[in-house]
């Protein structure tokens, strides 16, 4: 394998963030018990569904999911009896997708789902995001849609709930690109809305709301459920697009190393400096929408964390130079550090007018 080709690997990366963040994943949950209806389906476009394999709200569903523009729509379908949606959620996890809706999930149900993501995004470090009704989590991975009573003409057999409306949430989630975010975003389908009286309030604690802005319905400001706010969790961290172009990264680096690196390079301090080469070319091409260009972005080799591996090894670090550290062999392991700033869209304005 020549090198070259880790920087090309991430130069293209870089480069197809926008068009590939736009183009996201929705796992969705169905009950249904329609006849010869499959267990797993992947759907790209409304007219790869089956209307006679799903009941008719179930079809809605997936309408007001698509509308939303995503790549593909990952759905399992579970029995109407089913208890619990543990199956289905073990499922997902050996399957790529970025958000989940699940439109039969009543406010009691979500505690488990909650804890799965949390699990999912903390502990096993995937990138998935639900999109829930009335839920405060209080986590990035958790948005919490809390406008109910929603007419729409993409589903017009029955007013949608919150929970059901869901799905229409996820499916523009994942089909907007980085490029910009979802406040404000036009929800054309609607016609009538129990949009709140506290918009601004509901925000600050963690709500998706959908309000009424002179006769257009649209999502109030594209937050998730975070409101406690730490030194690796800040307050970006509350911005579904900041999330989006968190996990973009995360996931673009993790994959590109372990499809071209994990078992094929020898880890020494030449190919660490290679890979910190291509990561760094590979901020260059996210500067602009993901990244912001005004920051200086960097990665180097962690000092820090070599001389921890070291000194935990045996090796007495007192009176080594950093330039020791960095090139002393670590095992499997490489220990990089990175420093970088996502870039968030226009939302607010301060416009001071003098006279």
């Amino acid at each position: 394998m020549g090198l070259p080709e880790i920087n090309i690997t991430f130069a293209t990366k870089g480069q197809t963030a926008i068009q590939r963040s736009a183009r996201g994943i929705v796992a969705c949950i169905l009950k249904d018990n329609t006849e010869d209806g499959a267990a797993e389906t992947v759907y790209t476009s409304l007219a790869d569904v089956d209307f006679e394999h799903w009941s008719q709200r179930n079809y809605e569903y997936l309408k007001l999911i698509l509308a939303g523009g995503p790549s593909k729509v990952l759905v399992l379908r579970i029995k109407d009896d089913a208890a619990d949606y543990t199956a289905a959620l073990k499922t997902l996890k050996s399957r790529t997708w970025n958000y989940l809706t699940i439109p039969s999930l009543t406010t009691e149900q979500t505690a488990p789902v909650v804890a799965w993501i949390k699990q999912a995004r903390d502990s096993d470090h995937k990138t998935y995001k639900a999109v829930l009704a009335n839920t405060t989590a209080d986590h990035e991975g958790i948005i919490n849609l809390t406008t109910g009573s929603i007419a729409t003409d993409l589903a017009p057999s029955d007013t949608c709930t919150a929970a059901e409306y869901c799905s229409r949430i996820a499916g523009v989630l994942a089909g907007l690109p980085l490029s910009r975010s979802s406040t404000y975003y036009e929800l054309t389908d609607i016609t009538s809305a129990a949009v709140p009286d506290d918009p601004d309030a509901r925000i600050d604690k963690g709500e998706l709301v959908i309000i009424d802005d002179n006769g257009t319905y649209k999502i109030g400001r594209g937050v998730n459920s975070l409101t406690s706010y730490t030194e690796d969790k800040g307050k970006d961290m509350a911005k579904i697009k900041i999330v989006e172009g968190v996990d973009l990264y995360r996931d673009d680096i993790s994959a590109t190393f372990a499809q071209q690196y994990v078992g094929k390079v020898v880890n020494n301090y030449d190919h660490k400096q290679a890979l910190v080469a291509a990561i760094d070319n590979y901020h260059k091409q996210l500067a602009g929408n993901v990244l912001d260009p005004d920051y200086d972005s960097t990665v180097a080799v962690d000092i820090d964390a070599q001389r921890a591996y070291l000194e935990d090894h045996g090796t007495d670090t007192s009176e080594m130079e950093d330039i020791d550290i960095a090139k002393a062999n670590t095992g499997s392991t490489v220990y990089l550090v990175c420093s970088v700033k996502f870039v968030d869209a226009m939302e607010d304005l301060t416009l001071r007018v003098n006279m």
